[in-house]
């Protein structure tokens, strides 16, 4: 057995070293020692004072950082949404729905996780996906969402995830989406997408892939696509519009003042225009839709001048929807249009000349009621036949008799 005489010294004699290096170092981090105990201060280094950064950018209209360390930033409120606000508001009775529930929801939904499809209905946590989903499935309606569940854009209304580089694309992706529409025995289906700015044609081709499948598979079946505006590329949305879908649907979701606000910075207001002029262009039969968002603060004037744009480029289908932040990370709501407002604009589109017109606070730009509607006016067109019966609408009939085209 060791005892501890022989241990101490041995300790003792390797602590040493330490003990003198631990000196040294105190020595020297002693500003009023020199290292040689003369306990001489030497003089520091004058530093270089950094130079104030200038922004010379639109950033100079915001706060400056001088501006949020005195307190007077939050007396700068630059965004107009935010200004138009007047506290926090809770939500109206009309905006209320059931939670989802049914048989018909619970088989639509195994299917698109069967077939590993994502729906903008649940990405996008639309409120209306219980009556869509549910009731007969020969009714149900579920907007399929292509080329991922990852958008490269980030807006501040939308909750579909971001990223700057989103996986790659699923080659069986348009064979899976022509699959299940066919398993589900729809008439009229909507494709949506999110924006893929990272694909050298923003997706174009696997969007006019996917409705080529699906006419194959099921020819009878009428198809709405909602894409992007692919950075403006308006040969991309030649190749979109002369896939075979039935309806071109691009959304401006806004007015134009509200855009840059509202929209990622690379959608613009201008560029959604031309995307939709342009595939009326190339296919004049083509239906044409778009969708607007009430409750950001937006003025009459201002959507009266919407709607003017959307006419004088032959825009057949315009829908109005009340704006819901989806998470507490959204633009909040500036307020809640009443549904006496969203029938105003409901008459006023159709005697501008719009082939039909969806409005309501719960409306979203693929709901049913419109898909209804449209598809007995394509079925008409090309079979040259009377108006199948239609959902009932409290709509004014001389509205709607101005608004409908000669077939």
């Amino acid at each position: 057995m060791i005892s501890l005489k022989t241990i101490l010294p041995r300790s003792i004699q390797y602590l040493k070293p330490i003990q003198t290096q631990l000196q040294r170092t105190l020595a020297t981090a002693d500003p009023f020692n020199d290292g040689k105990g003369s306990g001489k201060v030497e003089a520091k280094p004058k530093t270089k004072r950094r130079t104030k950064t200038v922004f010379s950018d639109s950033l100079n209209k915001g706060p400056s950082f001088d501006d949020f360390i005195s307190g007077k930033a939050q007396d700068m409120v630059i965004d107009p949404l935010e200004a138009a606000r007047e506290g926090e508001q809770r939500l109206p009775k009309w905006l209320k729905v059931p939670i989802p529930k049914g048989k018909s929801f619970h088989s639509l939904k195994k299917d698109v996780r069967e077939l590993k499809l994502a729906t903008v209905c649940e990405e996008a946590k639309c409120p209306n996906i219980g009556e869509c989903w549910g009731g007969e499935k020969s009714e149900a309606t579920a907007t399929i969402m292509l080329m991922g569940d990852t958008c490269t854009r980030g807006c501040r209304f939308c909750s579909v995830k971001t990223n700057r580089k989103p996986a790659a694309l699923d080659p069986n992706e348009p064979e899976n989406t022509a699959e299940a529409i066919s398993r589900w025995g729809l008439g009229y289906v909507v494709l949506t997408t999110v924006d893929r700015d990272d694909l050298v044609d923003g997706g174009a081709n696997h969007l006019a892939e996917t409705v080529r499948k699906i006419k194959e598979k099921a020819p009878q079946i009428l198809v709405e696509v909602l894409g992007g505006d692919f950075r403006g590329d308006l040969e991309m949305a030649e190749i979109l519009a002369k896939s075979g879908l039935d309806v071109y649907a691009h959304n401006m979701e806004t007015v134009e003042a509200l855009t840059p606000h509202v929209r990622d910075r690379r959608a613009t207001y201008r560029q959604s225009l031309s995307i939709l002029e342009r595939a009326k262009q190339v296919r004049p039969s083509l239906v044409t839709k778009t969708s607007m968002m009430l409750g950001l603060g937006e003025t009459d004037e201002q959507i009266m001048q919407t709607l003017t744009d959307l006419r004088s480029i032959g825009c057949d289908v315009v829908t109005f929807g009340q704006y819901m932040r989806p998470t507490k990370r959204h633009m909040k709501v500036v307020d809640y249009v009443k549904p006496e407002k969203f029938d105003y604009w409901r008459d006023t589109a159709l005697s501008m000349g719009f082939l039909y017109v969806a409005s309501g606070p719960l409306v979203r730009s693929s709901y049913k009621a419109g898909e209804a509607f449209i598809e007995n006016v394509i079925r008409k067109r090309k079979h040259n036949v009377g108006e199948t019966p239609r959902l009932k609408s409290d709509i004014d009939p001389k509205l709607l008799s101005k608004s409908q085209p000669e077939v």
